[in-house]
């Protein structure tokens, strides 16, 4: 059963459903509340701030804790349909991240739509991935990770980068990852009330076409699901059964262990869409990030013990499903 500090926040997405559906927002006026929103967002203390500008061509930034690994790194890509979120937004979560699993992050800021439809955010992402492994980092140290539509989008990156023959990452993370643009209206009737009028009220159907633009929404690199998933890295995929997404991640899911890729899956049971945001808040956010630093930890010991292990007698990543 969902926490009681659950519970609040599905209250308050309820109160906040019922005048947005009165008057929907506009995309301009939502980055605006997501941005004024961050401002109460803290960062983890020990974690230091670095930004920088990518090859001169987007803001990002180095989230770095006290003790971190000295050559592991996470690319983080945050969340907001493809047209909210930044840096701002998704920081506290990022530096969370950062301290939990003991690794360097950086998070960059994307092109969003309508003004920039696909593929920026992908080329944006590819850039990101080929920067690090020009300032030194090894495909093998990275890990490539992301919430929601960013989940998305690092699934999307590391096909674009199994399709181009480019050395593929660690690994992808994806909470709650948006793995098919193609929503239909029965998905948001059968999740959580609280949620689903949330998201009706932000017309969230129509941010996925915002960012296909011309592109069909089933192009493998907008919605991962729709892919031939061979090839891809250990994966981790982190959903809740109350989320308008549930059903298309598990379908992911099950698609990709089908297709050999070993694939972790931590389902929770109730809990509304970015419940990993409000990790402060929600004790299941926080056991939620603590999980992705245990997988990480046993990503590292397999990578370990197949450097010291003969090839004969090396074993096969492991796969789990576990329900929280």
């Amino acid at each position: 059963m969902p926490s009681f500090q659950h519970l609040l926040l599905k209250q308050f997405l309820t109160a906040a459903a019922a005048p947005l559906a009165r008057r929907p927002p506009s995309v301009g006026a939502m980055r605006l509340v997501m941005e004024a929103g961050s401002l109460f967002q803290f960062m983890p203390w020990r974690v230091h701030l670095e930004s920088l500008r990518l090859d001169n061509r987007f803001e990002a930034e180095w989230l770095r804790p006290r003790a971190a690994h000295p050559t592991r790194v996470l690319l983080y890509l945050h969340g907001g349909g493809y047209v909210l979120g930044s840096l701002n937004t998704h920081r506290s979560l990022a530096g969370s991240l950062a301290q939990r699993c003991g690794l360097n992050v950086l998070t960059i800021n994307y092109r969003k739509a309508p003004d920039h439809p696909f593929p920026a955010a992908l080329d944006d992402a590819k850039r990101a991935y080929r920067w690090l492994l020009r300032h030194g980092h090894r495909p093998h140290d990275i890990v490539v990770a992301g919430d929601s539509a960013g989940g998305g989008l690092a699934l999307a990156l590391l096909l674009a980068l199994r399709d181009a023959g480019e050395p593929a990452p660690a690994a992808g993370i994806g909470l709650s990852p948006w793995t098919d643009l193609n929503l239909p209206i029965t998905a948001l009737r059968r999740v959580a009330r609280e949620e689903g009028l949330l998201l009706e009220a932000l017309q969230m159907r129509t941010w996925g076409p915002l960012y296909a633009h011309k592109t069909p929404l089933t192009h493998p690199l907008l919605s991962p699901a729709q892919a031939d998933l061979h090839g891809l890295p250990p994966l981790l995929i982190q959903v809740s059964t109350a989320e308008v997404l549930y059903d298309d991640a598990v379908k992911f899911v099950d698609k990709a262990r089908a297709a050999g890729v070993a694939v972790t899956l931590h389902s929770f049971e109730g809990l509304v869409h970015w419940w990993h945001l409000f990790w402060r808040l929600v004790p299941e956010a926080r056991q939620a990030l603590d999980q992705v630093a245990g997988f990480l930890t046993g990503l590292w010991a397999d990578q370990e013990a197949s450097r010291t292990t003969p090839p004969l007698t090396r074993r096969r990543p492991s796969v789990r499903r576990r329900a929280a």
